[in-house]
């Protein structure tokens, strides 16, 4: 299987991204995957340190392998927003295609000699290393910050030249969680313009770019749920940063939660008297399937470029 370097340099030059969708259970890797492979879609299946402690680090990859052996598609295993060069080494050593090492929280300079020592031990292994400078506002798992810290371009020529980091994830305004904005959603393309100059070609990562879809807030709210005022970027916006941009992959984690939930509690509320799970999570992996089409088809451009 061709690696996600390979993939990245394809997607710059065919104007695409992978969809990096987060999963954390077994009916939402089946969804994702199964849709990736009818697609004709590379994609990547990420886990969070806590979806990891969720799951099980064995779980999590040998399903991983089983999937892996029964598609053609290209499938990447994914650490995302991993804090430490302890956790990162333990997704390497696993066998995880790619991590993320998420130091942005951190000064400068401690942030590069975390980054670059995850890079070190990551490239003698051949697996890919994902960085970050500047941070999201929201909350997602372990990542809980108040306010944009946006990357300043300069400081990402130096970052990337002292880390050796294979790919970077910016802040240009996106945001964790479901409660990504106030009023109207707003990405600085200003500042991605100015990353790229000084990043020619180089494969940049968007965070925190769920969309929230309102039809499944609906629903999860009319099936008993409580979702109020959740809104999440324009996707005319996110598909712009992947048409004229260098933007080759996109983390999508809340839209697929939303989707879930939205069926389990629509099935669980139709048939009350269910107790199965086999049953009632039957309709969530549906909708987590629509939303993985949805994105490969419509905001990725990733179908059928295998």
């Amino acid at each position: 299987m061709k690696n996600l370097l390979y993939y990245y340099k394809k997607a710059l030059k065919k104007g695409f991204a992978l969809g990096a969708f987060n999963f954390s259970s077994l009916e939402v890797l089946k969804a994702i995957t199964y849709t990736a492979e009818k697609l004709k879609s590379p994609v990547i299946v990420a886990v969070s340190e806590g979806a990891l402690d969720y799951m099980g680090s064995d779980f999590v990859v040998e399903n991983v392998k089983i999937v892996k052996k029964n598609c053609k598609t290209p499938i990447f295993l994914h650490l995302d927003h991993g804090k430490s060069f302890d956790v990162c080494k333990k997704a390497v050593d696993l066998g995880f295609d790619s991590v993320m090492i998420d130091a942005s929280a951190l000064p400068f300079e401690e942030n590069v000699s975390l980054t670059k020592q995850v890079c070190d031990y990551a490239h003698k292994k051949g697996i890919f290393v994902e960085g970050e400078l500047g941070q999201l506002a929201g909350i997602e798992d372990n990542v809980d910050v108040e306010n944009n810290h946006f990357t300043d371009p300069q400081k990402a020529k130096e970052f990337v030249k002292l880390t050796n980091v294979d790919s970077l994830a910016v802040a240009i305004g996106t945001s964790h969680g479901a409660y990504k904005y106030q009023g109207e959603s707003k990405l600085r393309f200003d500042i991605l313009q100015e990353i790229e100059k000084k990043l020619s070609g180089f494969p940049l990562v968007l965070h925190g770019a769920s969309s929230v879809n309102e039809n499944y807030v609906e629903i999860i709210n009319k099936n008993g749920g409580s979702i109020n005022n959740a809104k999440g970027v324009n996707e005319e916006l996110t598909k712009m940063a992947v048409q004229m941009h260098n933007v080759v992959k996109i983390n999508i984690d809340t839209d697929l939660r939303m989707a879930f939930t939205a069926g389990v509690r629509q099935s669980l509320n139709e048939k009350p008297e269910n107790f199965d799970q086999r049953k009632y999570c039957l309709l969530g992996q549906k909708y987590v399937e629509n939303v993985v089409e949805h994105k490969i088809k419509n905001l990725l451009n990733s179908e059928n470029k295998l």
